[in-house]
């Protein structure tokens, strides 16, 4: 049937249904639901919603605005000094006596979910959906005709099941335990976490064996269900973490891995990422138009790439370059060289976080499931660090500057007798590695804090990461980030984030015990030398 002719047909039936037992709203009613005892004046609302009086509803707004007064049991509705008749519309004198209704908060969330109860009667279906979006936390029995008459005639066949739902969580507080074990029995097909914490809250003040029974079962069902969007939450989640440490430990890949340069300056490098992010937003903010705001994140992954790239070359050959095949030695400096970038940030940003916003396309997330929300940020820095694995390992493995890289590292002597400048190499390959770690930080910036002291919380998990893949080995590193995030992620669910973290400790200490060459060994006559 073609959806002109189903709108025609649903909007027919529902001005015949409501035809029949329409109750316009009267001066008497209008003057109950204005005045009174709470209980009766709610009371008197819903008899008109359970009718789809339209009328109710600017009257029910004006009540929202405060714009409705009471003399001698009448309501008007008072706006820019002219008074009307609440029930009519027709124009009228303000009573000398005539009072100021009043609101408790009781009744405002009754009277803004008659508004979202009159709007499931809607020819629009956005307008139908967003009404029983608004009814699901604030239905009550009082809906419950409305809620009815809507569901026999949505021609919608996902809005009728929402409906159908909606339907049930209202009839499960019901008084008759008929009633009560039919809902709980339609709310056993649920997939949302709303209705897990209303079944929850029914069993517990439930008293009746039988309707208990059938509750317990509908609970079963629904978190059955809903385990499976836990699960992959979990396992996106630990995906995500995955790239985080991936795109922090692809720089020390080459400074540690490749290069033997223990590098505890690693995370600084990050952090000095990030604050070029930060700063690249604020010149996009202060200097261009607001529409080329969300443009500011493809300006800051080059300019942090190359801020961090350059103050890698700085530390190499003011430094490093003394201090190669000598590892004890460049733990401590490059130690100390943290701490003094640390000092030279918070001299110049300040000791406090700064706040680096997401565009606008990187807010907000892709609803999988009822209970699982991917984000668009953690999504993108997914994508992102597989495209920078990809360039480092054509980087690497398909580009001159790569043969001499790998050539200086297996054999540095024959790689200078043929003609490599092997100084100039390793200047290249430790600003790539720092490069890298500032792409980390250009990432991070999106999903946490930016600080001093940012670095800090992932030079640990980044040695962690290169040590289990196998150093040099940029499979391993892969493999090893992200089996670490996931593993830390389950672990968390199951014992906290700080036991996870010592759990994930020993178990590296354990697995690096049994193969001290990591999960890729390296072959070849450079694993004998």
């Amino acid at each position: 049937m073609p959806l002109f002719l189903q709108r025609l047909l649903w909007c027919i039936g529902l001005a015949l249904s409501c035809a029949a037992p329409a109750q316009a709203l009267t001066p008497e009613q209008a003057g109950r639901i204005a005045a009174g005892d709470s209980d009766d004046r709610i009371a008197a609302l819903n008899e008109l919603v359970g009718a789809a009086d339209p009328a109710l509803i600017p009257f029910a707004q004006a009540m929202l605005d405060d714009a409705v007064k009471t003399a001698a049991g009448k309501a008007y509705i008072v706006r820019d000094g002219k008074a009307v008749e609440a029930a009519t519309g027709a124009a009228a004198t303000l009573p000398a006596d005539a009072e100021d209704v009043v609101n408790n908060n009781r009744m405002r969330r009754e009277l803004e979910a008659a508004i979202a109860a009159l709007g499931l009667v809607s020819p629009d279906r956005t307008a139908r959906a967003e009404a029983i979006a608004k009814l699901k936390d604030s239905a009550d029995e009082g809906k419950l005709a409305l809620i009815e008459k809507a569901e026999a005639k949505e021609p919608d066949a996902e809005l009728k099941a929402q409906l159908n739902l909606l339907r049930a969580a209202v009839a499960i507080s019901s008084a008759d335990p008929a009633k009560r074990i039919g809902a709980a029995k339609a709310l056993s097909g649920s997939k949302s976490p709303a209705t897990r914490s209303l079944l929850l809250e029914k069993l517990q003040a439930e008293a009746d064996p039988a309707v208990k029974a059938a509750i317990q079962g509908a609970l079963d069902s629904v978190q059955g269900q809903l385990a499976w969007g836990e699960r992959l939450g979990v396992l996106f989640t630990g995906a995500s973490l995955g790239s985080i440490l991936l795109l922090v430990a692809l720089g020390l890949a080459i400074t540690y891995g490749l290069m033997g340069v223990i590098n505890m300056a690693h995370g600084e490098l990050m952090m000095i990422g990030a604050y070029a992010t930060y700063v690249v937003q604020n010149l996009f903010r202060s200097h261009l138009p607001a529409g080329a705001f969300d443009a500011y994140i493809l300006v800051a992954i080059p300019v942090s790439f190359l801020a961090s790239a350059g103050v890698g070359a700085v530390l190499e050959r003011s430094v490093i370059r003394w201090l190669y095949g000598r590892p004890l030695e460049t733990l401590l400096a490059t130690w100390g060289i943290s701490l003094v970038l640390m000092q030279a940030v918070r001299s110049i940003f300040g000791a406090q976080n700064v706040g680096v916003e997401n565009p606008s396309w990187m807010s907000g997330g892709v609803q999988v499931l009822p209970n699982l929300v991917l984000p668009y940020n953690r999504i993108a820095i997914i994508v992102f660090a597989a495209l920078v694995l990809v360039g480092m390992a054509l980087l690497i493995g398909k580009t001159r500057l790569g043969l001499f890289v790998r050539g200086v590292t297996q054999n540095r002597r024959m790689a200078a007798c043929v003609g490599v400048h092997t100084a100039r190499v390793d200047t290249m390959a430790f600003s790539l590695g720092a490069g890298i770690a500032g792409l980390a930080g250009c990432a991070l910036s999106q999903v946490g804090n930016v600080g001093p002291d940012l670095g800090q919380g992932y030079i640990v998990d980044s040695f962690m990461v290169v040590v289990l893949g196998g150093v040099g080995q940029l499979a391993g590193t892969v493999y090893a980030a992200l089996g670490l995030g996931i593993l830390n992620k389950l672990l968390e669910g199951w014992a906290g984030a700080v036991l996870a973290k010592i759990m994930v400790l020993v178990i590296i200490v354990v697995f690096i015990q049994k193969r001290p060459q990591g999960l890729f060994a390296v072959k070849g006559r450079s694993a004998e030398a």
